[in-house]
């Protein structure tokens, strides 16, 4: 699949506000800072896309982008470290939350992990909530370009083995870079895929 379009359409402090659930949904969330806004727009080759920032809590609404003018990518505040108050954090976990269970045209879940690092509780803990609710996610090891290929590899598999400690299924993972493109292709077929599957049974994936 080839991304030709792709557009912002609107930026949401609640799931009541956001668009229409009539197509397909890809949602990025990943721990602050972690490359969320940078991987969208290396998918859409749209530099000025999504915003991106060095200051972790940047994203905190939930942003949508149509793409080709058939399916969603949708830009989540992060988990994890943040300069805000605790109020606003709750805030913003209770907005994921609601966003993640009720959503029901969200397809998948691309959760975002630095490369750069071995296996964080951070991460891992988020994935098992996912777990609880039910939530369909494919996990994304993010700056890859940062470290040695052998490092960001070595800590992806790390990654996979601790999850098949606690998991019976591992979803399909990517390895990226947003400067090198690394795992742009493989990333837009698997969407490519899902958006087929979606449309045989009706255009849209529920969860």
């Amino acid at each position: 699949m080839e991304i030709v379009s792709a557009k912002y359409i609107i930026s949401s402090p609640e799931v009541s506000l956001c668009p229409k659930p009539d197509k397909p949904e890809y949602a990025f969330i990943g721990r602050s800072n972690v490359g969320k806004s940078s991987l969208i727009n290396m998918l859409t080759r749209h530099a000025g896309l999504a915003k991106t920032s060095g200051t972790p809590g940047k994203t905190q609404m939930i942003n949508h982008f149509l793409i080709n003018h058939s399916f969603y990518f949708v830009d989540l505040p992060g988990y994890g470290f943040a300069k805000v108050s605790q109020s606003t954090r709750a805030q913003w976990e209770k907005m994921i939350r609601e966003y993640l269970t009720t959503r029901e045209n969200l397809v998948t879940i691309f959760v975002l992990i630095d490369a750069r690092h071995e296996p964080q509780n951070a991460d891992k803990a988020f994935l098992r909530k996912l777990g609880e609710w039910r939530v369909p996610f494919n996990p994304v090891f993010t700056k890859a370009d940062k470290t040695t290929q052998k490092d960001a590899a070595g800590n992806a598999r790390m990654f996979i083995e601790d999850m098949k400690k606690e998991w019976e299924y591992i979803p399909r993972s990517f390895v990226t870079s947003a400067v090198k493109n690394l795992g742009r292709k493989a990333m837009l077929d698997f969407i490519g895929e899902l958006n087929t599957t979606a449309k045989e049974e009706g255009g849209i994936i529920s969860i």
